[in-house]
């Protein structure tokens, strides 16, 4: 997949899709960091999204993904990477994460102590795209750095070393989810920081062109049942009927991979959808809609 193919079978403003050309000529990867430009699992679909997203990095801003569950906030931040063509760190945030795991530690190599570089520190040295996966996970030590790293200035003071100055190209890209265990309200100044993008629920529209894109080879009518199937746990998630737990899209697309590998389907919907949740009561639930939608009877040879 060719990272500009993303855009244009999308028909994304053609003058979008010029300025990210003349962004990758003009930022070269440097060797070092050239590994870390990986092509995503899958392409971003949503024409405006993308314009959004693409308008706000082209101007140097940083970008705050907010939305439910399996919106494609991740993924969204992987194509933006691949798209403009830098190098990705991706920084998970959970209690632990603290100013050094951000920035580095000291480390005694070659009979003298160095900076053992931090994820946020390579992608500001080799102008990366840093991920920061639920920010709003984040704790106060490494709120203090997100500041530092996120301000206009463009450069974050170090401790015992020299300052480090962002490369032009470094842009950080934050996710978060309402609702989850551990998290909180983001405060004003780091807010400001960002441009807010509200991701919007997943349609039929939008599913079905990822699963065919995904299994080319895949029965239509058959896909047709599993994006419905989606959607129906989608819409009792938002009613409040069951959990967030089985609206798992990552596990959907598991479940046809295994299928695709001969397992009957039922049984892949239980490992990928149904056992993600852990209450019996939600489970009977999430079962019956399976059934609507995926008969017992059905085999591989039915989906693909």
């Amino acid at each position: 997949m060719e990272p500009l193919e993303i855009l244009t079978r999308q028909s994304v403003h053609p003058a979008l899709v010029e300025d990210v050309r003349k962004f990758r000529n003009q930022y070269v990867v440097d060797e070092q960091a050239a590994s870390r430009v990986a092509c995503p699992t899958m392409p971003f679909y949503g024409k405006d999204i993308l314009e959004m997203a693409i308008s706000a990095l082209l101007q140097g801003e940083n970008l705050l993904l907010s939305g439910a569950k399996a919106t494609g906030k991740n993924v969204l931040a992987e194509n933006m990477a691949w798209i403009f063509g830098r190098p990705s760190y991706n920084i998970s945030f959970n209690v632990n994460t603290d100013s050094a795991t951000l920035i580095g530690t000291d480390t005694f190599k070659d009979n003298e102590v160095q900076l053992r570089k931090g994820p946020v520190y390579q992608c500001a040295q080799y102008g990366g795209f840093g991920v920061f996966d639920e920010i709003n996970m984040a704790k106060n030590d490494a709120v203090s750095v997100l500041h530092a790293t996120l301000d206009y200035r463009r450069m974050i003071d170090v401790p015992g070393y020299d300052k480090i100055r962002l490369h032009e190209a470094t842009r950080f890209i934050g996710t978060m989810n309402y609702g989850y265990a551990g998290t909180k309200e983001l405060n004003e100044a780091l807010v400001s920081r960002f441009l807010v993008i509200d991701m919007p629920s997943l349609n039929e529209d939008t599913l079905m062109k990822i699963l065919k894109e995904t299994f080319p080879d895949g029965k239509t009518a058959a896909l047709e049942q599993f994006c419905g199937l989606f959607l129906d746990l989608q819409l009792k998630a938002f009613n409040g009927e069951i959990s967030t737990k089985p609206l798992d899209l990552r596990g959907m697309l598991a479940s046809l991979r295994t299928i695709k590998n001969g397992l009957k389907p039922s049984l892949a919907i239980q490992m990928g959808i149904t056992n993600k949740s852990f209450d019996i009561f939600e489970r009977e639930i999430i079962g019956d809609v399976v059934l609507t939608r995926i008969p017992s009877a059905w085999t591989a040879a039915d989906v693909f």
